[in-house]
């Protein structure tokens, strides 16, 4: 298992190779496809229009973005390699795709550049940047000179066309969906299975931004999943066949976010048993999520929500003997529930480092992380020591 929920997410574990891969591209699409001409359409111009040493590739901290990025980030690079690698050839060659560093649904989260209409692309943008600056933050052609303004407010930048990634709501828009949807044809061909989880991502991510802006982690993960669970509704009720698997990971996270969302009574609520693949039910998910994440964006987070979810979701271990629910329905909901306590744990900061919980905890990520042969009754047993566990801190502190 490489690295320790202590410094880092658990879901690196499973997954942080392919969630690095596939970066905040997805939000480009709606640039270049809403354009209402190219003339109009702000300009994307590169990451070398931020590559300035009196910008952002300075020897100071709060000017060494680019720097970060183009050294240290996972987004930089790898995601437009990993097209040239034999595994993406072969689920080219399944799905019958010529060159996939030249095909729209392998470049759009891989090498966003590409789907940008020339008219659109500054001509020293390079499509090899792979997940470069203006993937998260916007194209920059309406606001690149005038955002350095001393007398500029976060609002003017925002208003100019600079993404707003202070909200959490924005922010998790902008990254979900080349981090949790493939197309189920390019899956079965071999596309690894994605899990977004937009907390433990962050951490993951060498860091490019002040300290001082950042949400609670137990906030973000929260509207992260709420979002997450807002595009999977979305994508099932858009399978021309019946997905088993999709439907399942959708349940799972379906029953975490409820179960979360129960830790307050003032949240948007839905009923238990909302969740079903017919199109009404899943449109009624989709509203719900999408409201509850938007609700969770705006409120002021605190310890005690931390300690209420937390307390919530790890009371949870009866749900895993029911014997009604499908073992692979309770792997699912174990898949999501382990990253979710470890974010939350992770929330209130000292109580990470105590020893006996941290090995409950490496138990039931254990549990989890074996899929085709999870054990409810076993992981049941794991949670409830957990839970033991949680309630001395929660009682202590």
């Amino acid at each position: 298992m490489p690295g320790k929920h202590l410094t880092q997410p658990r879901d690196v574990c499973a997954c942080v190779w392919c969630l690095a891969v596939f970066g905040f591209a997805g939000a480009i699409r709606v640039w270049a496809s809403d354009a209402d001409s190219k003339s109009q359409s702000p300009k994307f111009l590169g990451s070398g229009s931020c590559s300035s040493s009196s910008c952002h590739a300075g020897a100071e901290t709060n000017r060494n973005q680019y720097l970060v990025w183009s050294t240290r980030d996972f987004h930089h690079l790898r995601p437009y390699a990993t097209l040239e690698t034999a595994r993406s050839e072969r689920i080219a060659e399944v799905l019958r795709i010529d060159n996939p560093v030249q095909n729209q649904r392998c470049t759009v989260c891989h090498a966003p550049f590409h789907t940008v209409p020339a008219g659109q692309l500054r001509q020293e943008a390079r499509i090899s940047e792979g997940v470069s600056c203006e993937s998260c933050h916007g194209p920059a052609g309406n606001w690149l000179r005038p955002h350095t303004r001393p007398d500029w407010s976060h609002e003017d930048r925002v208003h100019a066309g600079m993404r707003d990634l202070r909200n959490l709501y924005v922010r998790a828009n902008a990254c979900v969906a080349c981090h949790q949807n493939v197309d189920s044809d390019v899956q079965q061909a071999g596309h690894p299975e994605l899990i977004f989880e937009l907390d433990g991502q962050a951490v993951s991510q060498p860091r490019h931004w002040r300290r001082s802006m950042d949400k609670p982690g137990p906030q973000i993960w929260l509207v992260g999943q709420a979002v997450a669970l807002r595009e999977m509704s979305w994508q099932l009720a858009r399978e021309k066949s019946p997905n088993l698997k999709l439907e399942a990971r959708a349940a799972g996270l379906f029953w975490l976010v409820q179960a979360a969302g129960n830790a307050e009574g003032k949240w948007p609520q839905i009923e238990p048993n909302a969740f079903a693949p017919s199109a009404d039910q899943l449109e009624k998910v989709h509203r719900w999520s999408d409201q509850f994440a938007k609700q969770m964006s705006e409120i002021r987070w605190s310890e005690e929500l931390t300690r209420k979810c937390l307390a919530s979701l790890a009371d949870t271990g009866e749900a895993f003997g029911d014997t009604r629910i499908c073992t692979q329905l309770h792997a699912r909901r174990a898949e999501r529930l382990v990253l979710a306590l470890d974010r939350l744990v992770m929330g209130l900061g000292n109580a990470a480092a105590d020893p006996a919980l941290s090995r409950a905890l490496d138990r039931l990520f254990d549990a989890a992380q074996a899929l085709p042969d999870f054990d409810p009754n076993q992981f049941a047993d794991n949670l409830k020591e957990f839970h033991t566990g949680v309630s001395r801190i929660l009682d202590s502190r």
